[in-house]
């Protein structure tokens, strides 16, 4: 495996563990008060009315729901789930491990099969000009928001559509048995086997607490769809304006239970992706850049208003194989493909050592990597050999891309047109096919493409949160398997790695599962790469978390303090040199 050497070379004189923040601290703080354009007529608002009372965080995505139970990726999942609600776990970012969130307290039983959660008492939802609540959170609401995702039955199952893209792919209908409330503030799942991964599930930012009143005054009104369009959670911040494809607007949530976010607004700001981003933080219209690509680093390290974060992330990059489809039906053509590819230019071009090969889906920084994986080696003249031996000449091949940037590959085009080239020298003429949004999943589905980047990030540790979302039968049709690979084998040593309680066990049945993706290649292993976050010099309290973003209600604008914090982030300082 490749080490970040590159970019750490560039970092004179920096040397970190390997889950430790590295901040790059400013020297000298710039006024600066222009517009930013995140209202329709009357067209802007001024920067200067934004910095007094709040921030302006500049991402590239859609939203095309406000529920993350109904989203597979995206800025509802990376951005504004953590802002908008809670779950009842939390992970805690430095630590990997669980931690309470709305519920202050758990019991595991019988094995694994039934968790019990006791909740807190002092959780208020948010108040809206549409719904006003009567009651704090309380059992009610957790069993209303499992019982929405797992019960045919439930009135709000199939509203805005049956689709649960990360619980269908676990088959989470399957694996709860029942969801029950024991007392107002006592919940208790019952599940048909014991499943280690179960907690993780839950902590990610697919498992919101919804507010089942909020549901019934809209199911009595004949208003259910609002409920993913207008949300109600218990989060920070709550929506208080969205343009599509421009911004969407947050209001603090005054009664939030941890204590009142210090800033009263947030504009995320979607209107420009690529360098138009880059140019916004620089003048000041963004103070937050969210992925930045790497070939902007440069630009962003050598800016005395500005600091950089970056962290380990649980992420992987990938290509995927249509296995559905010939001539991709065919290991050993996977495999020709595989060896044409130069990866290390990859690393070069794209990440600009901002990331490392991957060897696996899972990243080096998961319990149940294995150290002995290989990546694949750049071998033109043996897939040459191969595509030869098997009668495969003038091959051609579309590849579906994404055009917007994640955290996982900044920048998708560019690294297929460098796959593109590498396949034009074993003989293999790639198309690309730029796709975005639902439009993407919804054609990836209809199993036309030959390949397609893609990638994956979760706000879990554990294994199974990589496993089977990407790769196991049921995520064929919950629509994130992209390479519509199904191997009976490769999910049964998934069942029983959830099944088990021993970690070492857990771990043999992962590593015979990665023995069985390294010879069979439904995908291809690009990148894992770090997280990355641009800011001014003025914005403190930001936390990068390796599982997604983190809540901004301890984000606050401190103007003189830009040498007075040792770090934002982490126990790791890095001053730039004149």
């Amino acid at each position: 495996m490749r080490r970040l050497t590159l970019w750490m070379r560039s970092l004179a004189g920096l040397s970190s563990a390997c889950f430790a923040a590295v901040t790059l601290a400013a020297a000298t703080p710039a006024a600066n008060h222009d517009s930013v354009k995140t209202h329709p007529a009357p067209s802007s608002m001024a920067t200067h009315d934004v910095r007094q009372s709040g921030f302006v965080y500049c991402v590239n995505g859609m939203v095309n729901t406000f529920n993350p139970q109904k989203a597979s990726s995206g800025v509802i999942i990376d951005t504004l789930a953590a802002q908008l609600y809670d779950r009842l776990l939390d992970v805690d970012p430095y630590t990997y491990r669980l931690i309470p969130q709305l519920a202050q307290s758990w019991e595991v039983l019988d094995n694994g099969a039934t968790y019990r959660f006791h909740l807190r008492k002092d959780v208020p939802f948010q108040t809206t000009p549409r719904f006003t609540p009567t009651r704090m959170m309380n059992a009610d609401d957790v069993v209303f928001s499992i019982e929405r995702v797992i019960d045919d039955n439930n009135h709000y199952h199939n509203v805005n559509g049956s689709d649960y893209p990360y619980f269908d792919s676990l088959q989470f209908a399957k694996t709860v048995k029942s969801v029950r409330k024991i007392d107002d503030y006592t919940v208790e799942f019952k599940l048909n086997n014991p499943d280690a991964s179960f907690l993780w599930h839950l902590a990610t930012h697919y498992a919101p607490v919804l507010s089942a009143e909020y549901a019934d005054k809209l199911q009595k009104s004949g208003n259910e769809e609002q409920i993913d369009r207008q949300p109600v959670g218990t989060g920070p911040f709550q929506l208080s304006g969205f343009r599509a494809g421009q911004y969407v607007r947050l209001a603090r949530n005054g009664k939030y239970w941890k204590g009142v976010p210090r800033m009263q607004q947030v504009v995320i700001d979607m209107g420009v992706g690529g360098t138009g981003r880059l140019s916004k933080l620089l003048t000041g219209e963004c103070d937050v850049l969210a992925y930045p690509a790497a070939s902007q680093l440069s630009i962003l390290r050598d800016d005395p208003r500005l600091r950089l974060t970056l962290r380990p992330g649980m992420n992987v990059a990938y290509l995927a194989f249509n296995t559905g489809k010939p001539p991709l039906d065919d290991a050993r053509v996977r495999e020709a493909i595989a060896l044409a590819i130069n990866n290390q230019r990859l690393m070069q071009s794209i990440y600009y050592g901002t990331a490392e090969t991957a060897a696996s889906v899972l990243p080096r920084a998961s319990w149940a990597y294995d150290s002995n994986a290989k990546v694949t080696e750049y071998n033109p003249a043996k897939a040459r050999q191969i595509l030869d031996s098997l009668g495969k000449k003038d091959l051609v091949l579309h590849l579906w891309v994404p055009i917007i940037s994640q955290s996982y590959n900044p920048s998708p085009l560019k690294t297929a047109e460098l796959i593109q080239a590498d396949l034009a020298q074993v003989g293999i003429k790639v198309i690309i096919v730029p796709v975005e949004g639902r439009f993407q999943e919804a054609r990836l589905m209809e199993m036309n493409h030959d390949l397609t980047l893609s990638g994956w990030s979760t706000d879990s540790n554990d294994p199974d949160s990589f496993f089977r979302p990407v790769l196991s039968c049921a995520a064929i049709r919950s629509q994130t398997n992209y390479a519509h690979w199904c191997s009976p084998e490769f999910d049964a040593l998934l069942h029983q790695a959830l099944l088990s309680q021993q970690l070492s066990q857990r771990i043999d049945y992962y590593q015979q599962a990665q023995a069985i993706l390294e010879k069979q290649l439904p995908v291809l292993p690009l990148a894992s790469s770090l997280r990355l976050q641009a800011y001014r010099y003025d914005i403190k309290g930001l936390v990068l978390s390796p599982f997604g973003n983190s809540s901004f209600a301890g984000v606050y604008r401190d103007s003189n303090g830009i040498n007075n914090d040792a770090s934002d982030e982490g126990p790791v300082v890095v001053e730039k040199k004149p």
